[in-house]
């Protein structure tokens, strides 16, 4: 009832999954920093954890993932992708309700597995793959999403929409540099793919590494001490001005010592009164 896409981009794993399904991001995927996972169909919960320890402990995923559904009584039911250093394995159930399969690979740096059940057909899985491999200009939790989206364009799951995710992992970057790049989930909407893609936008802008920096000098440093002043920043020192600002709006974490970030200032620009 469900389509996801597994995968590694260097040292970041991540998944991003949706489903005609309340909550689908509370179920089926989980990341770390030795790999990740996703379980769906009759999805197992346990799975997550039994698998992310078996991966962290040393082993591949194919024997894993070979050796979780062994021992699971209900193992033809279920749907698996699972991602770490070795490579990617996929699992698909004989009693999975069709259309249900899935596709793994390896390429560079990357690893992924793919794998959807009730869908509208294997074009699902196939334009995820193909989105996946094309759009190694994103972030690595864009990507996912880019996959995702290209699921969902090519018929998704053929029951509807109505919830969709996105967690992914990479040591020393995130918040605090906890290492979660996104953990980002659409529990109930009309269109959750959109949606999580709008969610990540956002998280991009608050929680994203600043670009090049811009230099406050001239016509510029003018315009953004105008721009602040009209949102009640009259401070003498622009910088003050700025970061008393951006500390409101939670833009601290872009803010840079020699100039100001495209995306703060974009910001500036379309708040109300500025």
């Amino acid at each position: 009832m469900t389509f996801s896409i597994v995968a590694r981009q260097g040292d970041a794993y991540g998944v991003a999954v949706a489903s005609k399904f309340l909550a689908v991001g509370a179920l089926v995927p989980e990341a770390g920093p030795h790999g990740a996972v996703a379980t769906q169909a009759w999805g197992r919960v346990a799975y997550r954890r039994e698998l992310l320890d078996a991966l962290a402990d040393g082993q591949s995923p194919e024997a894993a993932l070979e050796r979780c559904t062994a021992a699971d009584a209900g193992s033809a039911t279920r749907q698996l992708g699972v991602v770490g250093a070795e490579g990617a394995a996929t699992f698909t159930g004989a009693e999975a309700p069709d259309w249900a399969g899935g596709r793994s690979g390896e390429a560079d740096d990357l690893a992924w597995a793919i794998q959807g059940n009730i869908l509208a057909g294997e074009q699902v899985v196939e334009q995820m793959e193909r989105t996946w491999l094309e759009r190694g200009d994103l972030p690595f939790e864009a990507r996912l999403v880019a996959a995702l989206r290209a699921g969902d364009e090519a018929g998704g799951d053929r029951r509807g929409r109505q919830s969709a995710a996105v967690v992914a992992h990479q040591p020393g970057r995130g918040y605090d540099e906890t290492g979660v790049l996104a953990d980002l989930r659409v529990d109930d909407h009309p269109d959750p793919v959109a949606e999580l893609t709008r969610l990540l936008d956002l998280h991009e802008l608050y929680f994203g590494l600043p670009g090049e920096p811009i230099p406050l000098t001239g016509p510029l440093a003018e315009e953004v001490r105008r721009r602040l002043a009209e949102q009640g920043r009259t401070h003498q020192d622009l910088r003050a001005a700025l970061t008393d600002w951006a500390g409101e709006v939670n833009l601290e974490g872009r803010l840079l010592p020699d100039g100001i970030d495209a995306r703060v200032l974009q910001m500036l620009r379309e708040r109300p009164g500025g």
